[in-house]
């Protein structure tokens, strides 16, 4: 029998947690995934593999640009999402975020939650995801009812230099909270040395991601099961348009139905907003669950980019993710608006530090390049507007239009990256004359994507309550980064993994209650 008490749609970083939260309440659950496991091999570490010939991303179709014009979108479709290749920082979005904020484009609008009411559920992600991290350090980060599950990861000599260096000069460098199974508890384990982890998927299983930390406890469960290879084309309402009674699916080319009592939605914010308006039908001809006419609108993704520092200091570090900076985050000494923040990503991979470096640093190896060269990741906010939105073809083929906002803050970002290492350079000779290279990522970089399905009290100008439930239909509900307003500038993987688990315990505490209260009250009769 094809009829489930929930069926979810995708197993990244929302879909997963909320499975791990409703999997003990012994309901019938099923987990739809459009990918397939990434199997454990050799190649999930071969630079080569994962970037220039995008093993991993054969899957992924192309979509249009805001003037129709084709690109790759880097994203992963498999089981465990984006998360199977996310560098693991789980930040908290700060206090400021979910209130109304001034921007140099415009405003961020509040959120219809406050962060108290997500507080909770971030020290309960924070402990299924198993994060390291050290209060204390970052004088942005919001308040914390516990501290960090597991100590810090331990700098590598190069990092903790660099870290007391921005001391030094006044900042507040912070350890990266990292989302890592290091066996702590284990005594006769061997010890883990990370290394190719950010943007790579990892064949040990340290890396905790949604897939072997979360979905891999839900599947433990009898009454939980996943389908892969399975992508969800339309979800079917009744006559009336008020439930989704069914999910129309392709399965390994085969087209199936499966209905539900509950219809729970985390396809990322793109393919998310895509499944509604595929689902159009006569009660919602916009696009279902879209009578304000909000489905895909708002998208943000992040001003989002890489600055390169190569220099004569030698950077000798395995795993050089060590810590971040936020003294930027809510205004500057020359900005009265907020910049962003800063954090070290992995080391870049040997074709695209060549690429970058091969005019203004010719005639150096990948490996010299490498080895003296550290790699950071700016992300200021982006803002929502209207027209930035996902809309569908009459093809069926997505289109992203978007116009990025709020430039003015990442660039200002990025001169202040900049300026601290030339402070440092005063200081250290090896820093002297260091040669900056990196990217910009435009509409292609989606992996921070979200705000395409907002939540808030208005049917008028959202999609979603504040329970994440669809004001259209009520058993949708939506737990990627769809239901976003704003996207502060923090990465978005804790906060939707947060918001799964509050969504989760709003279902067990209301809905799947009241179903079962039903269920037994028809026995009794």
């Amino acid at each position: 029998m094809n009829h489930y008490d929930i069926i979810i749609i995708g197993t990244g970083a929302g879909g997963s947690t909320i499975a791990a939260k409703l999997a003990p309440s012994g309901k019938k659950i099923l987990i739809l995934e459009r990918g397939d496991f990434i199997p454990r091999e050799k190649e999930n570490w071969d630079q080569k593999e994962v970037f220039s010939n995008s093993r991993y991303r054969k899957n992924v179709e192309e979509m249009l640009d805001k003037d129709n014009k084709p690109f790759a979108p880097f994203t992963h479709y498999c089981v465990g999402g984006n998360t199977k290749f996310y560098g693991a920082a789980l930040l908290r979005l700060r206090e400021s975020d979910f209130m109304e904020v001034k921007h140099y484009d415009g405003i961020s609008p509040a959120w219809p939650i406050s962060y108290n009411d997500l507080e909770h559920y971030y020290t309960e992600a924070e402990q299924m995801y198993s994060v390291h991290g050290e209060r204390g350090h970052d004088i942005t980060e919001p308040k914390a009812s516990t501290p960090y599950p597991f100590p810090a990861l331990k700098m590598e000599s190069d990092m903790q230099e660099l870290f007391k260096m921005v001391q030094t000069l006044g900042y507040h460098p912070f350890p990266c909270p990292i989302a890592v199974r290091l066996e702590e508890k284990n005594e006769g384990a061997s010890p883990i040395q990370l290394s190719n982890f950010d943007g790579f998927p990892d064949l040990t299983e340290a890396k905790a991601d949604a897939h072997v930390v979360a979905l891999a406890n839900a599947l433990k469960y009898p009454n939980v099961q996943l389908l892969t290879n399975c992508y969800a084309e339309k979800l079917i309402t009744d006559i009336h348009g008020k439930r989704v009674t069914s999910v129309l699916v392709k399965h390994n080319n085969n087209t199936e139905i499966f209905s539900c009592n509950t219809i729970i939605v985390s396809c990322g914010a793109i393919n998310s907003a895509a499944l509604m308006l595929r689902s159009a039908n006569d009660n919602y001809p916009k696009g279902l669950a879209n009578s304000s006419d909000q489905v895909g609108r708002n998208y943000m993704q992040h001003n989002n980019g890489a600055l390169i520092v190569v220099s004569k200091k030698k950077n000798q570090s395995q795993f050089q993710k060590a810590f971040g900076i936020a003294d930027f985050y809510h205004n500057a000494d020359n900005s009265e608006f907020p910049l962003g923040a800063i954090q070290l990503m992995g080391k870049s991979d040997y074709e695209t530090l060549l690429d970058l470096c091969k005019e203004v640093l010719p005639g150096k190896t990948a490996e010299e390049l490498s080895m003296h060269s550290i790699d950071f990741w700016l992300t200021a906010e982006d803002l929502p507007s209207p027209d930035n939105r996902v809309t569908i073809t009459t093809k069926g083929q997505i289109k992203l239009s978007l116009t990025q906002k709020n430039r003015e803050a990442y660039n200002r970002l990025k001169e202040k990256m900049k300026s601290i290492i030339t402070k440092i350079g005063e200081k250290d000779a090896a820093f002297n004359d260091a040669v900056f290279v990196g990217y910009d990522l435009g509409v292609s970089g989606v992996s921070h994507q979200n705000g395409t399905m907002r939540f808030g009290v208005n049917p008028k100008n959202s999609v979603l309550d504040v329970n994440c439930r669809a004001h259209d239909i009520e058993n949708l509900y939506v737990v990627d980064a769809s239901f976003f307003p704003s996207c502060g500038a923090v990465n978005p993987s804790l906060t939707i993994m947060a918001n799964a688990l509050r969504v989760g315990d709003y279902l067990l505490n209301n809905i799947l209650i009241d179903e079962q209260s039903k269920s037994n009250h028809l026995l009794e009769l």
